[in-house]
Formats: structure tokens, C-alpha cells, sequence
């Protein structure tokens, strides 16, 4: 009988945190429909959030370092710290030049791996050779509107990036919250196929 208790118990709690999990993806598809509406916003947004990363994240290397002092980490942690703090500061001082820096970097990659995949595909020719030269084409033509219209693409690509981000990642969330609700209720009996009466 208490064993019957705890698991109801147990099937109770997953059933909840697998919907405070579906909760949160609802709210992070908000976000990243809200961002996609304004893109400029998201963009500001994200840059701000990532240098605070890195200044918190560099504060954190530097006390793990000043820790580990008299090994032969110390150092190499120092300056990996201080990179990182430096790069916070920039960011969240200079967002708009950073968000810049990033759009370039991002359309310069969407361009090499255009080429690659391109390329590529051409000389091995694999079963999947279709597929490799529209992903090719996909990427260059994206590096090349984003490098066109650079910098003033930088206003709205690292914003759209994060916000599509946040879309799929709430999707995903709300996708595993609702799975997981209906596992548990079909496990605990909730839901479940009633047994057969026999005539």
C-alpha cells in the first residue's frame, strides 16, 4: 500500500515537471516569435546577454584560477579570463559594433561552407548529391545577402538567428512536455487502456 503511494506519488511529480517543462517551452516560442517581430530588439537583446556571459563567465575562470595558483594552469587560466573579461566589456559597451563583428564572421562561414558543401558534393558525388548541392546553394546565397546588405544587416541577423533559436528550442520543449505527460499518465494507468470486462 505505501509502495502504491509513493509511486502515485512519483507519477504525480513527473506529471508535473514535464508540464512546468511544456510551460516553459510556450514561453520561450513567445519569445522567439516576439523577437522575429522585432528583430532589432532581439538583436540588442542577445549581444548584451552574451557579453554579461563572458564578463561573468571570465570572473569565474579568474577565481578558479587565482585557485589553482602554483600549478601550471595558473597562468593559462588568467589570461583565458582576462580575454573573456575584456570581450564582455567590449561587447556590452559596443553592441552595435559587435553585433557587426559577428554578422560578418557569421556570413563569411555561411559562404565557406556554401562553397565546401558545393564543391564537395561535385567530386565525391554521393547518394546524397541533390540534397549537398541545394544546402550549398542555400548557405552561399544566404552569405551573400547577409555580406550585400552588411553592416546594416547587423541590426536584424543576430537577432533573427537567436530568436529562431528560441523558437525551436521551445518547441522542442513543448514537444518533450507533452510526450512525457502522456508516458507518465499512460504508465501510472491514467489515460491508459481500461481492461476487458470478461462476458
Amino acid at each position: 500500500m505505501a509502495r502504491a503511494g509513493k509511486r502515485k506519488d512519483q507519477a504525480t511529480a513527473l506529471h508535473r515537471g514535464f508540464g512546468l517543462l511544456a510551460v516553459l517551452g510556450v514561453v520561450l516560442v513567445l519569445a522567439g516569435l516576439v523577437g522575429l517581430v522585432y528583430t532589432a530588439v532581439a538583436t540588442l537583446t542577445s549581444m548584451l546577454l552574451f557579453g554579461w556571459l563572458l564578463l561573468i563567465g571570465g570572473i569565474v575562470g579568474l577565481l578558479h584560477a587565482i585557485q589553482a595558483r602554483g600549478t601550471s594552469f595558473f597562468w593559462l587560466g588568467v589570461v583565458v579570463a582576462a580575454l573573456n573579461i575584456a570581450a564582455g566589456v567590449v561587447v556590452i559597451r559596443l553592441p552595435h559594433a559587435a553585433a557587426a563583428a559577428l554578422t560578418m564572421f557569421a556570413a563569411l562561414l555561411f559562404l565557406s561552407a556554401g562553397i565546401f558543401r558545393l564543391v564537395g558534393g561535385l567530386v565525391v558525388r554521393g547518394p546524397q548529391l541533390g540534397w549537398t548541392l541545394l544546402l550549398g546553394a542555400f548557405d552561399l546565397l544566404l552569405g551573400i545577402l547577409v555580406l550585400g546588405s552588411w553592416p546594416s544587416s547587423s541590426q536584424y541577423v543576430i537577432g533573427a538567428f537567436f530568436s529562431l533559436a528560441l523558437l525551436f528550442d521551445g518547441l522542442g520543449l513543448v514537444a518533450t512536455g507533452y510526450g512525457g505527460r502522456r508516458v507518465v499518465g499512460l504508465v501510472s494507468g491514467k489515460g491508459g487502456p481500461k481492461p476487458v470486462q470478461p462476458e
